[in-house]
């Protein structure tokens, strides 16, 4: 099922599968980042049913939750800001 939840203020796009539980958004704009290009170079490529995908780097997640500064974002920076600094920790470790 594809929606677009905040119609008509949001250009975003949320693709959801009641079966899987799986929920995709899909935006045309990242707040705080200034393109698509400099994203996907930082992006991650993840395997989901046997399909590659581009997921955001954590790092670019959470400059845009930082550059949106609505409640709901702003809830979970803290929680983002740990996992990126144990990861930058275990990378450290694995060198």
């Amino acid at each position: 099922m594809v929606l677009q939840p905040c119609y008509p203020a949001s250009d975003l796009y949320r693709v959801m599968n009641d079966d899987s539980g799986l929920q995709v958004d899909f935006m045309v704009r990242i707040h705080g980042i200034k393109s698509f290009n400099s994203v996907r170079c930082r992006a991650v490529r993840v395997h989901i049913g046997g399909h590659p995908l581009w997921v955001a780097s954590l790092e670019d997640i959470i400059k845009s939750k930082r550059a949106a500064a609505r409640p709901r974002d702003n809830a979970v920076i803290e929680i983002l800001e740990r996992t990126w600094d144990e990861k930058i920790k275990l990378s450290k470790r694995s060198r």
